[in-house]
């Protein structure tokens, strides 16, 4: 039987971290790609690089413990990204935008809360030289979620008006088909 220490709970975790962390380098190119808007777009080439430091970052934590960082594949960052590519098949245009920012939050309210973790564990272990660099991932998520805040202001209100651009054509579209229905349940 695996001895449950707390320093078992926080390798395992680092672990964890590392896989999200190694899958967001994958997936950020895509939204590099996707983003509508050039600010989008360069939020996410900038959160990209940030990303290859926070991988490099937990690698010189896994140094000073002298593990390796493999062997643990994180299921709920892997959820997370598969739902952030449904959005890019899905939507199009300032929607596409909106629907963008908020799989990026997803992504960012998790990093916090796991990084927030590690931190705690870290302060715990006494292992003050991870907790320095964890905190400096920690508050780095924790300005991208505030910039993609920011960003969302004008691009869920872009959205909001092309919806109402186009809800007298969906309001006559509802219409027709209502009628539709009506005649085909008379006859």
């Amino acid at each position: 039987m695996a001895q449950k220490t707390l320093l078992t709970l926080y390798v395992s975790e680092l672990k964890d971290l590392y896989s999200a962390e190694q899958q967001l380098v994958k997936a950020l190119p895509k939204l590099v790609k996707s983003a509508e808007t050039d600010e989008l777009s360069e939020a996410f080439a900038n959160h990209l690089e940030e990303t290859k430091n926070h991988v490099t970052r937990l690698e010189e934590v896994f140094e000073s413990l002298g593990e390796n960082p493999k062997g643990k594949k994180c299921v709920g960052m892997e959820g997370i990204v598969k739902e952030g590519a449904e959005t890019i098949d899905e939507l199009e245009g300032k929607v596409l935008d909106a629907g963008l920012i908020a799989a990026a939050q997803k992504v960012e309210h998790y990093e916090i809360a796991a990084y927030g973790s590690v931190c705690a564990y870290a302060k715990l272990l006494d292992r003050s030289d991870d907790l320095n660099l964890l905190k400096e991932t920690l508050e780095e998520e924790k300005r991208a979620d505030e910039k993609l805040t920011e960003l969302s202001e004008n691009v869920n209100q872009e959205a909001a008006e092309l919806q109402e651009e186009n809800a007298p054509a969906a309001k006559t579209a509802n219409r027709e088909h209502l009628r539709a229905r009506k005649t085909k349940s008379a006859a």
